[in-house]
């Protein structure tokens, strides 16, 4: 039956809705992971309360992926090629795992001064939007995904060039035990932004496949 609502879907011109309900799931738990993080260093969220509510986020995004991965299984019609669906996923994946990562980290290197982390996931969630867009667009305007992509593309650069110059700033001054601390969180989020990147590349190559 299921076979067979879907296939009704294929015959009345509509794509595998559930795919992309499943990929935007992924990125609203992604993107309250970051704004978790950002509310962390920010103060209005205690590092151990973050450090808990992070893991119910990551769990939600694991859902999603789960429920991604069992729909491709029997999926007719997919809006981009199965493999770099699953692409994207993996990589919209990375990004949780590695905000959780930096939440993590923060609540067991207890850095202080970590305001100077709000620019980077200010670029974070703006990557984040620019997938979600990308996401929505695979549908409804498919011609308009390789500008969302390119504008997540964006973002992860705009990462890096951020933390070259943090870690330049870091080297700058005494490699004290909490100069090595900032290096590692700081690492973390330019991890977020290759991530964001390759989610970017994934949605990209399969708009261009079409």
């Amino acid at each position: 039956m299921k076979r067979l609502r879907r296939a009704q879907a294929l015959l009345s011109g509509r794509m595998d809705s559930a795919l992309t309900e499943a990929l935007l799931g992924q990125l609203a738990a992604t993107k309250e992971g970051a704004w978790l993080a950002m509310a962390m260093i920010g103060g209005e969220v205690g590092r151990t309360g973050a450090h808990e509510k992070m893991r119910v986020i990551e769990h939600l995004g694991d859902q999603e992926r789960r429920t991604l991965v069992e729909e491709l299984k029997s999926a007719l019609v997919t809006p981009i090629d199965r493999e770099d669906l699953y692409r994207l996923s993996r990589s919209i994946d990375d990004v949780l795992d590695s905000l959780r990562d930096f939440v993590r980290e923060s609540h067991l290197y207890r850095v202080p001064d970590q305001l100077r982390f709000a620019p980077l996931l200010d670029q974070v969630i703006d990557g984040i939007d620019a997938l979600e867009n990308a996401v929505r667009d695979l549908a409804s305007r498919p011609s308009a995904v390789l500008h969302d992509a390119l504008e997540a593309k964006k973002t992860g650069r705009s990462i890096r060039r951020m933390y070259q110059y943090e870690i330049a700033r870091i080297f700058s001054g005494e490699l004290s035990s909490d100069a090595m601390k900032q290096r590692e969180l700081v690492r973390r989020l330019e991890i977020v932004g290759m991530a964001i990147g390759e989610a970017a590349d994934a949605i990209a190559d399969g708009s261009m496949k079409r």
